[in-house]
């Protein structure tokens, strides 16, 4: 086996059971630390078993738990000392101006969307959100306004998606009709808000699957959500969006492709039929 155990978890977590998921959640959201402490620690904190722990790495054939934590360690020291950690040490020492730092800063997040996402998790929701008779979503203090852009534009490729501004208030009734050919599609990040689990919850008792998108360190709506797809946040004095943004984008150009020849159709009946009066340049009114 080659690469890290992260790569590993990665590669094969579409493969693993609804529990194992957790675990392999917890301990991305905390990698490598998560993994250094003992099997039952990384139990409870994925809200599992400690045989759970042991079978998921059984399945991805990296051996005993001890085994497994000398694989971190050595993770840890080589990259402590090896060539690219030293050059990243020194571009990050590179003097920049304000914009400079903020814009890497940010560009870097958006990189990271590679290495937080695993590949079949992201696959998963773009089947998920394209087959879905029914889609709705719901966002935070500041992620409802991404919520808002994911509507929007999966409202152009597909039917029945609607996003729930206030979902415990005005809004609650479009949860009521949720079948398992429905889907909730969450976001919450942190300073983590008690309407998403209760958005999570109802949904789930409905049938529907649930998409929720989150932070690294992971909502406590994680632990009953179907598919999860954390990103990166940090950045001050505010957390970033960019991550969540980019990802957003990902899964609408994605749905679109998987959706395919009915999608292009209802984005030319909604060219045809909406009337949006646009400001022009006088030399392309007059040309």
């Amino acid at each position: 086996m080659t690469g890290t155990i992260k790569d590993e978890f990665f590669a094969r977590m579409d493969l693993l059971s609804p529990a194992e998921k957790k675990v392999a959640r917890a301990l991305l959201a905390d990698y490598p630390s998560a993994g250094l402490k003992s099997a039952a620690s990384l139990a409870k904190t994925a809200g599992t078993s400690t045989p759970t722990v042991l079978r998921l790495l059984s399945r991805l054939d990296i051996g005993t738990y001890p085994e497994f934590q000398e694989r971190l360690r050595q993770e840890l020291s080589g990259r402590g000392n090896s060539p690219v950690s030293r050059a990243e040490k020194s571009i990050s020492s590179t003097p920049e101006t304000a914009l400079d730092r903020s814009l890497i800063a940010r560009s870097e997040v958006v990189r990271t969307v590679l290495e937080t996402v695993p590949p079949g998790e992201f696959d998963a929701a773009v089947k998920t959100i394209a087959a879905s008779e029914r889609i709705v979503i719901s966002g935070g203090y500041f992620s409802r306004y991404i919520a808002r852009i994911l509507g929007l534009q999966l409202d152009q490729l597909q039917g029945g998606v609607t996003v729930a501004e206030e979902p415990l208030g005005r809004d609650a009734a479009l949860y009521f009709g949720l079948d398992r050919n429905a889907t909730a599609i969450v976001f919450d990040m942190r300073r983590y808000e008690t309407t998403a689990r209760k958005i999570v919850t109802l949904a789930k008792n409905r049938g529907a699957r649930v998409l929720l998108i989150t932070d690294e360190e992971l909502s406590p709506a994680a632990e009953d959500a179907d598919i999860v797809l954390p990103v990166r946040v940090d950045a001050a004095p505010f957390d970033t969006f960019v991550a969540v943004l980019a990802l957003t984008e990902s899964l609408v150009d994605a749905t679109f492709r998987t959706i395919g020849e009915p999608a292009l159709q209802r984005m030319r009946e909604w060219e045809e039929s909406v009337q949006i009066s646009r400001t022009v340049r006088q030399e392309q009114a007059s040309s």
